[in-house]
């Protein structure tokens, strides 16, 4: 059995967030306030940093992450990290390092299938330092994760897994920067037990998330990883819904990964989106929503479906990324390299309200 997160009653627990100031970090921070919590504000920009914990009286300790120094000097004292700054790609690494330096806890809202790898291939040593390691404590992955465990609870033979997703509203500056980063890029999908490389847009199926099918394209979504590791099914596949005009865009870039991914495009397409809107409106959240379906199959053909529904996807991770946060600090968590199934249960996503399961 896993050994637990040991907080002493009475400890002195705190809680650093970076990126604090970031479009999904400003949407924790008052979510973490309102349950009790007094985080630490942190993240690269100063002033943006300092700006919003005056506003919200709370400590600031802003820091940049390529100074290994800088970094253990803000995380001392600190029990675990949230870690809200991406790409995730290019901040984790040094975050993690830090946590396994200084003993605090580490937990992002990652859904990038490298993290999560790195994350587990720590494994050992975060046994070994007593902390844990839980990326993709938001929409990638907590609902997809959780729909996954859930399917393996009822077929606990299967030997494929099928996942999907589709979101109603819009996507973040730091969403769509990481969108831009892997353009013209290659899909996963996990086979034999293996993360394998496929074309985009590799398969195409229509979805039933709700009693009218719909187009999706799998993606390499952060599932791709964490299914398996929470359920040891051998093939994993996870399709997004979209329109057929963007599935068919994304199999033309399959001949023009190239010049997607030249640093002229890369810089053009990431100069507009960081000059748009951080994200979306309070008013757009509030009428988006996130539905997810699933399948588990096993040897014998035995098939078992079940679909999950939800907040819209910033919304969601808000409420997941502290309610993990919470269970943490209260010492209820295993420690190593964890998926928030393995960490809290396939039922832990249902917690959240406005979150409804269904199996078919």
């Amino acid at each position: 059995m896993d050994e637990t997160v040991c907080l002493l009653p009475g400890a002195c627990v705190s809680l650093l967030i970076y990126g604090a100031n970031g479009y999904t970090g400003r949407l924790i921070v008052p979510i973490a306030m309102a349950r009790g919590l007094r985080p630490i504000l942190a993240g690269r920009d100063s002033a943006a940093v300092n700006a919003l914990a005056a506003e919200c009286r709370l400590e600031a300790r802003p820091f940049a992450l390529d100074d290994p120094a800088a970094i253990d000097r803000a995380l001392s004292g600190v029990s675990l990290v949230l870690h809200c700054a991406g790409p995730f790609s290019k901040t984790s690494r040094a975050m993690v390092d830090a946590c396994l330096r200084t003993g605090a806890h580490y937990l992002d809202i990652t859904g990038e299938i490298p993290v999560f790898e790195a994350c587990s291939a720590r494994d050992a040593e975060a046994r070994a330092r007593g902390i844990l390691l839980l990326p993709g404590v938001g929409f990638d992955v907590v609902p997809s994760d959780c729909l996954a465990a859930h399917l393996h609870r009822r077929l606990p033979d299967a030997t494929e897994l099928v996942l999907a997703f589709r979101t109603v509203g819009g996507v973040s500056r730091g969403t769509a920067l990481t969108m831009i980063e892997n353009l013209g890029m290659s899909g996963a999908i996990r086979r034999a037990g293996r993360i394998t490389p496929v074309p985009a847009a590799f398969h195409a199926r229509m979805i039933p998330f709700t009693d009218t099918p719909v187009l999706a394209v799998t993606i390499p979504w952060g599932d791709v990883s964490t299914a398996f590791h929470s359920t040891g099914i051998p093939d994993v596949r996870v399709y997004t819904a979209m329109p057929a005009s963007q599935h068919r865009v994304l199999r033309l870039s399959r001949s023009l990964g190239w010049l997607l991914q030249s640093r002229f495009v890369q810089h053009q397409l990431s100069s507009r989106v960081r000059a748009g809107r951080a994200g979306p409106s309070e008013s757009t959240r509030a009428r988006g929503g996130s539905f997810f379906w699933g399948e588990a199959r096993n040897a014998a053909g035995q098939v078992v479906t079940s679909r999950l529904q939800g907040p819209e996807g910033y919304t969601l991770t808000a409420d997941t990324a502290v309610r993990c946060v919470q269970r943490v600090l209260a010492g209820n968590a295993p420690i190593g390299f964890q998926t928030p199934s393995r960490a809290f249960g396939a039922d832990f996503v249902l917690e959240v309200d406005g979150v409804t399961r269904t199996d078919l």
